[in-house]
């Protein structure tokens, strides 16, 4: 296999779809009828695509040169619906960032983000700071402030690294909007030791 996703041509169309119609689902006001007729549709293709499944959850796939897909995962995943999803852009000293777009299935309080979908992101974005190749970094603690409600639509998040002490990292970062800040963060992320040679978790 020379990717982690060979077959990701024709999944990602797929992931796109599903995704939509979470949002349409939501959002739709047809009759009872139409909804019975889409209620089919969507059953007749959950069956078709259960005809062969990994067991379990979907995991983290690897290639033969080293790169890593983490396609079902709920934040980047190019596998999961759920995903909004984030493409996280690399900067010197660890700094990241991601531009993206949250809709009407991240909703909490009417037209904002759920607090926990703001958490969701910053814990992925802050721990994006720490996690080096090879050497995986785990969350410890995460704090978070809110400071005023992120509305739905175009937002912005980054996270940069304040310091290192050993084997945690300390990163600090934001949510927001074109008109600043929604979210801040800091958060504690850890290198677990790695398991001696011939043993196992």
């Amino acid at each position: 296999m020379d990717d982690p996703d060979p077959l990701a041509a024709a999944y990602e169309p797929l992931t796109v779809a599903v995704r939509r119609l979470i949002d349409l689902t939501i959002r739709t006001e047809v009759d009872a009828a139409a909804v019975l007729d889409a209620t089919h549709l969507v059953e007749e293709a959950s069956d078709r695509l259960g005809t062969a499944l990994v067991p379990g959850s979907f995991g983290v796939r690897t290639a033969p040169d080293g790169r890593v897909g983490a396609l079902g995962n709920v934040v980047i995943g190019t596998r999961n619906p759920v995903a909004p999803p984030l493409v996280v852009h690399h900067e010197a000293e660890g700094r990241v960032w991601s531009e993206f777009v949250l809709g009407a299935q991240y909703e909490g309080p009417a037209g904002h983000v759920h607090g926990g979908i703001c958490a969701l992101v910053l814990d992925h974005l802050l721990g994006a700071t720490a996690h080096q190749p090879g050497r995986p970094a785990v969350t410890g603690t995460l704090t978070l402030r809110y400071v005023r409600g992120t509305r739905l639509g175009p937002l912005r998040a980054e996270a940069w690294v304040d310091r290192v002490e050993g084997v945690k990292t300390f990163a600090v970062g934001e949510i927001g909007d074109g008109n600043g800040p929604t979210v801040h963060a800091h958060g504690v992320f850890i290198h677990p030791k790695a398991s001696p040679p011939g043993t196992s978790d």
